[in-house]
């Protein structure tokens, strides 16, 4: 198997916001340089796949404080992922994105993709972390101690910044890109598969940002009987 997935907990023990519960306990160990990592963008028709790694700072008391409000990038909208971005990364006291491309997705699939963009990630740092935390997922092959959480980006801070900072990336340069392929309207659906990305599809056929590993099938399937 590509990645271990992590067992099922339950949603009674889930914070109401995330903590530095996983993180304090690998500090306690000696751990100080701790890596939440997460990615975006996995299931999207179209556009990269992207991943951050986020390094927190141990010695700062009021980090609950000053990072209070950051969620699962999915909890929250464009504009607060936006001004989040800014605060985590003047925050964090090591940080990087990573991202792989659509054809290179189509050449290794999704899942090889999503264990190299975690890697890339993760390399971009400015220091090899001590011990990593991941949403759900665990990179094969690799010697950094791994913690696989469930609903990791709901329970540890450092997870769910990764999972901003990925997000905002992604959804930035998807506007970027948008005005290459109006078509598409990708600055609305950011690659992902609403119903009218799909007519656009059917209408104009697939651009140079779709995976056509992703699409290929909804077109044999002619799904688009809407």
């Amino acid at each position: 198997m590509v990645y271990t997935v992590a067992r099922k907990i339950d949603p009674e023990l889930i914070p109401p916001f995330p903590t530095l519960e996983f993180e304090t306990e690998a500090w306690k160990k000696g751990n100080l340089k701790v890596a939440g990592v997460d990615e975006a963008g996995r299931g999207a028709l179209a556009g990269s796949i992207y991943a951050a790694a986020v390094v927190l700072p141990p010695d700062e008391p009021d980090l609950e404080k000053v990072l209070f409000g950051v969620r699962d990038s999915k909890q929250l909208s464009y504009p607060e992922r936006e001004q989040w971005a800014i605060t985590i990364r003047e925050v964090a006291s090591d940080h990087a994105v990573g991202w792989v491309a659509s054809e290179v997705i189509d050449q290794i699939g999704i899942a090889g993709a999503g264990v190299l963009v975690f890697e890339r990630a993760i390399a971009g740092l400015k220091h090899q972390p001590g011990e990593l935390l991941l949403d759900y997922f665990k990179i094969p092959n690799l010697s950094i101690p791994q913690l696989s959480l469930v609903k990791g980006d709901q329970r540890s801070l450092s997870i769910a910044c990764a999972s901003i900072l990925a997000k905002q990336a992604r959804d930035q340069r998807m506007v970027e890109l948008s005005g290459l392929y109006p078509d598409y309207h990708f600055e609305q659906n950011k690659g992902y598969g609403t119903p009218e990305h799909l007519e656009a599809i059917d209408k104009f056929g697939l651009c140079p940002l779709h995976r056509l590993s992703f699409t290929e099938h909804l077109l044999q399937g002619k799904l688009f009987d809407f």
